[in-house]
């Protein structure tokens, strides 16, 4: 049993001295522990584990996907707790201005959450207050690889960079695919590297108070968008993935990624969703997933043949729940592909669109 979790069910444990802490009048004694320690790992655990104690009593119910969602209901309202390894935010009527570094502001027609002052701290912080503006984070001719015989850049500023641009794309997916594509190269970045990741920042001088939109009237609905690269990456020729997930018109979900399949995720992430969203009442059909027409062919058509049966097991996770119904895979064409914005660099006028 740990430390924390004994102080819990109120166990008398005790504890070394310090190191460079100890007694010099009792150097052979211990001391006893009278509650969880902070900064321990486990002390987030017992803060929870009180907090939960809590909530319960208070007649919350606790979310059957996130553990760490607990809703009230009276009535017609609902009181939303969330928790964040220590931090809480209550929704429900009451109207947060600043959370984890998030800026939200709402209205009688949806709530918009963004990060300017963040992005304007980043500029300042990395010398770029006064950069020229671009109007896209990547441009449709950058093509980057290793670089190995590039001029190498100060890895701890080329870090730094990644690791601000990272929190940031909480609230800007439109950066999403130019941010992942550069973090491939902080082991050994060089200039090429360092002026893509400068065109993004000067991309977020151009459009610093963007953000997430999420609409009262939007009506509810989920819906999920697939779309993939061939080979895009020029190191090992695999391909880059985007997903995103939509609430009506509202984004709440998305990523972009190199892996070998991103269908099994995105899956998944529907399938997630619509059990945390039947904590709220709300319930779905066949769940639409819009993918290329490849994608509908392989999960729809149950024939084995020479030129799919090497394909993993994961790949027909989705031709399952295709099947059970939970997922419903359609054809959209490219210009309505809105998951095409995470896989590659796209001129002006479609990024806007898509954006």
């Amino acid at each position: 049993m740990d430390v924390n979790s004994a102080v819990l069910n109120e166990e008398e444990v005790y504890v070394r001295q310090p190191p460079s802490f100890e007694s010099a009048k009792f150097p052979d004694r211990v001391y006893k522990l009278r509650k969880a320690l902070y900064g321990l790992k486990q002390a987030p655990r017992a803060w929870y584990a009180r907090l939960k104690s809590f909530l319960l009593k208070s007649g919350f119910v606790i979310g059957l996907v996130d553990k760490t969602l607990f809703l009230l209901s009276r009535g017609g309202d609902i009181l939303i707790v969330q928790i964040y390894v220590d931090d809480v935010i209550f929704g429900g009527s009451s109207h947060a201005l600043f959370f984890l570094g998030l800026q939200i502001k709402q209205g009688p027609k949806g709530t918009f959450v963004h990060q300017a002052k963040y992005t304007k701290d980043i500029l300042k912080k990395f010398d770029m207050g006064d950069s020229k503006p671009m109007t896209t984070p990547m441009s449709t001719n950058t093509a980057l690889d290793a670089d190995e015989d590039g001029e190498a850049v100060d890895q701890k500023e080329f870090q730094g960079m990644i690791g601000s641009l990272l929190y940031l794309t909480s609230t800007r997916p439109d950066i999403q695919f130019a941010f992942c594509l550069c973090a491939r190269y902080q082991a050994s970045p060089r200039t090429s590297h360092r002026q893509a990741v400068k065109r993004i920042f000067r991309y977020l001088k151009f459009t610093p108070e963007l953000g997430l939109w999420y609409s009262t009237s939007s009506s509810i609905s989920l819906r999920g968008f697939l779309d993939a690269d061939h080979a895009g990456c020029r190191i090992d020729r695999k391909s880059t993935s985007g997903t995103c997930q939509l609430l009506g018109t509202s984004l709440v979900s998305w990523s972009s990624r190199k892996l070998a399949s991103r269908v099994y995720s995105c899956c998944s992430q529907l399938l997630s969703m619509k059990a945390t969203l039947s904590d709220f009442g709300l319930s779905f059909g066949r769940i639409p997933l819009l993918v290329r027409l490849y994608f509908c062919y392989l999960s729809k058509n149950p024939v084995l043949h020479f030129r799919t049966k090497h394909i993993d097991v994961r790949f027909h996770f989705l031709r399952d729940h295709y099947e059970k119904g939970d997922i419903d895979l359609i054809h959209v064409a490219s210009q309505n592909q809105l998951a095409d914005i995470f896989t590659k660099p796209l001129e002006f006028s479609v990024f806007v669109r898509l954006r």
